[in-house]
């Protein structure tokens, strides 16, 4: 949005969450505005998570609440979001979307719907869930949806329900994919999160490789997402074996810190660099407002940006690493 903000700032992230209007975050909407200009983003993308419409979806901190909650509150986040947009529009490239949720044979439309009805710019897709069952939120609900694996009528191998859920979260990400498109997609293989060591058979990186080609064919982004660090695993998402197979078949890389708080602004950004060094990534994509629709703030397109790990950006999180 602002041309000058590209001679000083090289970073951008799609995918946010805070307090004021997740129950898993911390912090004001504002307060993180503020810390990505502290930390000199060029481009801010703000991804709430979308509304979930049934009782039996909340989460254990939403016991209070009723979907209807939900739905009010992701009204109040957009609206707060376009006001933050314009008043901090001289000092950083807010975008304003949703992180979709992949639950039931209607979460579909219920993405697009809220994309249409807040001319929302973007979506981050992801799946949270398989079976109707989080796989990323603890390893309680995390061991029910393995355990349904194991019961599952689809296509399912005996007594391996790791691959079994493997499997069915790869095709749900799929059906995503193939049906909302969404230009980011976000933490890849965020199954992983308690099983970082299980190891894909050949039918599983078929339907890896699957995904990625839908996404690459209809010109999505692949998140390089730092969150996964602090989640222990050895990588961000996504894991090495999968980013070098995306690298491989020319897929095209952003990146974001998935925070979910002030604190979580740019969280290990410092091995989020050392891990785009190891894999040679010096180019990144990310999506900005096209110059010549910049009033109307209808038009999102992706932009490149060359010789990403020589910018000082990355000076305030290590210098040590340069």
């Amino acid at each position: 949005m602002i041309n000058a903000l590209s001679l000083k700032s090289i970073s951008f992230n799609n995918h946010y969450h805070s307090g004021q209007f997740c129950q898993h975050a911390t912090g004001l909407l504002e307060e993180i505005v503020q810390e990505a200009i502290k930390k000199k983003f060029l481009v801010y993308g703000l991804s709430e998570h979308c509304p979930r419409y049934r009782v039996e979806d909340l989460y254990p901190e939403e016991s209070h609440l009723q979907p209807s909650d939900l739905s009010k509150t992701f009204e109040e986040f957009v609206k707060e979001a376009r006001r933050l947009q314009e008043i901090y529009k001289s000092q950083i490239t807010l975008l304003v979307g949703l992180e979709s949720e992949t639950i039931t044979s209607s979460s579909t439309s219920e993405v697009l719907d809220l994309v249409e009805k807040y001319s929302l710019d973007y979506v981050v897709g992801s799946v949270h869930h398989v079976h109707e069952t989080p796989i990323d939120f603890d390893l309680e609900m995390f061991e029910i949806a393995l355990s349904k694996s194991s019961s599952s009528n689809k296509q399912r191998i005996e007594n391996n329900p790791e691959e079994n859920l493997f499997a069915e979260y790869f095709d749900s990400q799929y059906q995503m994919l193939q049906n909302i498109k969404p230009m980011i997609v976000g933490h890849f293989d965020v199954i992983r999160i308690y099983r970082p060591n299980f190891i894909f058979s050949d039918s599983i990186w078929e339907k890896v490789e699957r995904n990625i080609d839908c996404v690459i064919n209809y010109g999505g982004l692949f998140e390089i997402n730092s969150s996964g660090f602090k989640v222990g695993l050895p990588d961000a998402y996504p894991q090495r074996d999968i980013l070098q197979l995306i690298l491989k078949k020319g897929g095209k890389c952003t990146i974001s810190d998935d925070s979910h708080g002030v604190l979580r602004v740019a969280l290990h950004y410092d091995r989020l660099y050392n891990y785009l060094k190891e894999m040679n990534i010096n180019v990144l994509y990310y999506l900005d407002y096209n110059i010549d629709d910049i009033i109307k703030h209808k038009k999102v397109i992706v932009k490149e940006m060359k010789n990403v790990l020589d910018h000082p950006f990355w000076d305030q999180f290590n210098s040590s690493f340069l």
